[in-house]
């Protein structure tokens, strides 16, 4: 692994309150020195990815989430890449706190691409892959960082960090 943190309030603000938990895996996913990202209508771009199911196991669930938000079919899960966990309070229930590991693990995916089949709230935030250059959504991610905290994805920091984790390897 090439990077751990913890983004969010500190791990004894939750002692004392119930806790929801939430495993995701995200998609690190490199083709001719770009990175296959998703870019939503409020400008910033998102690691391909999304919460594992019960009885869904981590290769399954990041197979399932790159192929629905990019329609791209993952043909090889090359390893653990790192892994983020963002701690808050939790926004359906304000007396518990929110607390969401995310897997980022090296893939590669095939030439055959397929539709999406996105979610509503991705629906409405317009998910669309692209291929990019990593400084080029550093560059973008940070400026949304820039604005108002209530206006943008709750993704953009964490992905951010990942992708300048990513960028020191990469040259």
């Amino acid at each position: 692994m090439i990077f751990n943190y913890e983004l969010g309030l500190e791990k004894e603000h939750m002692e004392s309150r119930k806790v929801n938990y939430r495993q995701a895996v995200r998609a690190i996913i490199f083709k001719d020195n770009k990175i296959l990202m998703v870019h939503t209508n409020k400008g910033d771009y998102k690691f391909p990815g999304g919460g594992v199911n019960k009885e869904e196991a981590f290769e399954e669930a990041l197979m399932r989430e790159v192929c629905e938000e990019t329609g791209y079919t993952v043909s090889n899960v090359l390893g653990k890449m790192g892994v983020m966990v963002e701690r808050k309070i939790d926004d359906f229930d304000e007396a518990s706190m929110f607390e969401m590991t995310s897997h980022y693990y090296l893939c590669e995916v095939s030439n055959i691409k397929t539709a999406q089949t996105l979610d509503d709230y991705e629906a409405d935030l317009d998910f669309q892959p692209i291929w990019l250059f990593i400084d080029e959504a550093i560059k973008i991610n940070e400026e949304i960082l820039k604005k108002d905290f209530n206006d943008r994805n709750p993704w953009v920091d964490r992905d951010t960090l990942a992708l300048k984790e990513l960028r020191k390897i990469k040259g």
